[in-house]
């Protein structure tokens, strides 16, 4: 008896961002820009919170792993992308597609609980300044990141082995520039009942306990902001959190983009630009929100530039 669900399918063709000829080779050079800028921010950002003593608190430990999160999901999607820009013949091979939509969920759902992680930190930070240390200590920094990749990686193989536990048949033409859900079981040729409501489920259910946690968090640190008497006190408390909340308001408001949209106006175009938004551009803007608006961030800077063997010895 031959096995059940088996795909056909040993490649796929990726459409990419745009399949106009001439267009190719100047997003090539858009995009390329694009990740040397996200490399060069967040590997700088892992390398500064780890070598300068200063920054060895928790919240820049968290800022070190966003950093590596953001690092790793532009990586998984960017060269292959770069790449298929320069090749008439723009194919994955099945388990590389397996892969990278793996990669891929692995570094998502880390960063959206991440994100929830940095929003607890600054709840602590501002409203429960004295107990900081005993709260936030070394080994809860450890064990949150620890459970925030565990809970990715988890998610990671559930949902892929879902996604490629539906046949694909003779349709391999994925309207996107990386492998992602939705415009895979698009082209399935069996039943996807199942598949698409685990994925409904779990970016669902994600969104909804991470939300949670940074709403509660940011409506908690408004009320003690609200109810310190110095405006310079306001001021400093403010800008504790001032950079997090704007990649949390850049990062939510592109997810929420995507899926609050109504079903007449939703399209897989639509999907493939919010995609750019949120894998590419975000993890190059977030090395420059927090470190823009950080006094600590651009201190360390200037004293690794000016000095590095010294921030090395620091340690």
């Amino acid at each position: 008896m031959a096995p059940r669900n088996l795909s056909h399918v040993t490649e796929f063709i990726l459409v990419g961002v745009s399949d106009h000829p001439e267009l190719q080779v100047p997003l090539f050079f858009v995009f390329l820009v694009i990740y040397m800028l996200t490399a060069a921010g967040n590997l700088g950002i892992i390398t500064l919170t780890t070598v300068d003593s200063r920054l060895q608190t928790p919240m820049y430990f968290f800022l070190r792993h966003l950093a590596v999160i953001n690092f790793g999901n532009s990586t998984v999607i960017a060269p292959k992308m770069l790449v298929n820009f320069l090749v008439s013949k723009k194919t994955t091979l099945y388990y590389e597609c397996a892969t990278q939509l793996g990669g891929f969920l692995i570094f998502i759902v880390a960063e959206i609980f991440m994100l929830a992680v940095m929003a607890y930190d600054h709840y602590v930070a501002i409203c429960n300044p004295l107990l900081y240390m005993v709260v936030v200590s070394r080994r809860v920094c450890l064990l949150l990141v620890s459970l925030t990749y565990l809970y990715g990686f988890c998610t990671a193989i559930v949902v892929s082995s879902c996604v490629f536990s539906v046949s694909y048949c003779s349709s391999n033409k994925i309207n996107h520039f990386y492998c992602d859900n939705v415009p895979l079981l698009a082209l399935s040729c069996s039943d996807t009942h199942l598949p698409e409501t685990v994925v409904f489920v779990s970016a669902a259910t994600n969104l909804f306990f991470s939300m949670s946690i940074v709403l509660v968090s940011y409506f908690n640190i408004v009320l003690s902001i609200l109810r310190i008497r110095s405006s310079e006190g306001r001021k400093k408390a403010f800008s504790t959190c001032a950079s997090h909340m704007m990649a949390v308001t850049v990062f939510y408001g592109t997810l929420l983009f995507m899926y609050l949209q109504p079903q007449t106006n939703h399209s897989l175009d639509t999907d493939k630009m919010a995609s750019v938004f949120y894998t590419l551009v975000i993890p190059m803007l977030n090395p420059m929100i927090y470190s823009l608006r950080n006094k600590d961030v651009k201190d360390a800077l200037k004293r690794f530039v000016t000095n590095p063997c010294n921030s090395f010895k620091s340690m």
